[in-house]
């Protein structure tokens, strides 16, 4: 249902957002996130233009949030990338439905609109301290040990 763009872009915030603290390089995020650079590089362009991302260039740069993790939702950044497509008129460009959707366009759109409001009401910050045994973008325990989600800046 969602495409590799938003998958490839919620791995990246969601790393940005456990290690807050320093700005990090595409090739580090690459690697934490199992995402191809050069397809990263144009994910994180994309959020930088919608004011997600920070990138710094040169010493001391790197890759950072410009929104803190509480107040970015999960849908703030599926939007960014690649927004979730509703059903507003007939999908088969029927005349007689137009923007009368039938009962299956209509409840597929009613369960796009859930799912927006799911992930409208979901911040990184409640990722990351979600009781969760599984730490995100973690595979081990040893990731686990020495992976654990930062306390979140508020």
């Amino acid at each position: 249902m969602f495409s590799q763009t938003v998958e490839y872009a919620l791995r990246a915030v969601v790393h940005l957002a456990m290690r807050r603290s320093e700005p990090q390089t595409t090739a580090m995020i690459a690697e934490s996130t199992k995402v191809p650079t050069a397809y990263l590089s144009k994910v994180l362009q994309g959020l930088r233009a919608k004011g997600i991302v920070n990138l710094q260039r040169g010493l001391g740069g790197g890759v950072s949030l410009a929104i803190p993790p509480d107040k970015l939702t999960i849908l703030d950044v599926v939007t960014a990338v690649d927004p979730i497509p509703r059903i507003r008129t007939c999908p088969l460009e029927l005349k007689s439905h137009g923007v009368r959707l039938c009962a299956l366009h209509f409840r597929m759109d009613a369960a796009l609109s859930k799912v927006e409001d799911a992930f409208r009401s979901t911040t990184l910050a409640e990722l990351l301290t979600d009781p969760n045994p599984s730490v995100p973008l973690c595979n081990s325990s040893e990731d686990e040990e020495t992976s654990t989600p930062p306390a979140i800046d508020e």
